[in-house]
């Protein structure tokens, strides 16, 4: 790791139809949907590529620290800026 990390809650909705993030729900979890179905990592692939998109940084950036075979996941970001999520997503509250 060679930048600040930071973390944040995700509720991931495979076969949700399209990707996308539907915002930040009352549990504070950030609330996203992608088409992929869970099978082989697939999901959490989309995911991932999802958030790089929405926060305009490369996919390298992103990791899923916990959760991978779960809907409820924790993401660390690498060198992203709390201003740069919170711009994005203010009900966050990081």
């Amino acid at each position: 790791m060679t930048g600040p990390e930071l973390r944040f809650g995700v509720r991931l909705t495979p076969r949700g139809g399209s990707d996308r993030v539907d915002g930040v729900g009352e549990d504070g979890l950030l609330r996203a949907r992608v088409a992929a179905a869970p099978v082989d990592d697939a999901a959490n692939r989309s995911l991932v590529r999802l958030l790089a998109d929405e926060l305009g940084c490369p996919p390298s950036a992103i990791r899923i620290v916990s959760g991978g075979s779960s809907r409820r996941k924790t993401v660390a970001l690498e060198g992203v800026g709390a201003a740069t999520v919170l711009a994005r997503w203010p009900e966050l509250g990081l």
